[in-house]
């Protein structure tokens, strides 16, 4: 039922969901670009349409009582992200507890402009031992795609080639807001 709600509501309002993914039972599903509060009913609405049931991670402090309640219900996870390595952990220990989580995250962090990705999403990926599945969200075409798999490999730079070759093109709803799909400068860069 809310399979089919969500597929109308979408043609209502001109969108398309797709997905060239085969069903699986574990993964950390990226979402990108991130650029509005609008991405996340969108997604919701896309996943729903497409039969996906995930989960979300947000900062703990917006699950107060009663908005928190009705979160958990669609899917939230709350977590501090104040600990730096503690939300990784919290990550990681959700996937080894669970037979079947997809686990949403926007590796942008904010939706304002950044000069680079988290890569805290390939971590918790690659410790539990998960595949990363890309999910774009493209406002000219209206289009939410659910569209590569990708097993970490341990090489951040090759895989991060692949991650930027499938968000080519895409376009968040404000592009000003949006940041290169890249890793962090090191030293060494």
């Amino acid at each position: 039922m809310i399979q089919s709600i969500s597929q109308f509501i979408l043609r209502v309002i001109g969108w398309q969901a797709i997905s060239t993914i085969p069903p699986l039972e574990k993964y950390l599903l990226v979402g990108a670009p991130h650029t509005t509060n609008w991405d996340f009913p969108l997604t919701l609405l896309a996943l729903s349409s497409l039969g996906v049931k995930f989960n979300w991670v947000a900062k703990h402090t917006l699950f107060w009582w009663p908005l928190g309640l009705f979160l958990r219900v669609i899917g939230g996870i709350p977590v501090d992200r104040s600990g730096g390595m503690a939300f990784l952990k919290q990550a990681i220990e959700l996937y080894k507890e669970r037979d079947k989580l997809i686990l949403a995250i926007a590796p942008e962090g904010t939706r304002s402009r950044t000069s680079h990705w988290k890569s805290g999403f390939y971590v918790i990926a690659r410790k539990a031992n998960v595949p990363i599945v890309l999910g774009s969200i493209d406002y000219p075409t209206k289009q939410i795609t659910i569209g590569m798999v990708l097993m970490p490999s341990g090489n951040i730079e090759k895989d991060f080639k692949r991650i930027r070759e499938f968000y080519r093109g895409k376009e968040g709803k404000y592009p000003e807001k949006q940041g290169e799909v890249r890793l962090k400068k090191t030293s060494q860069d």
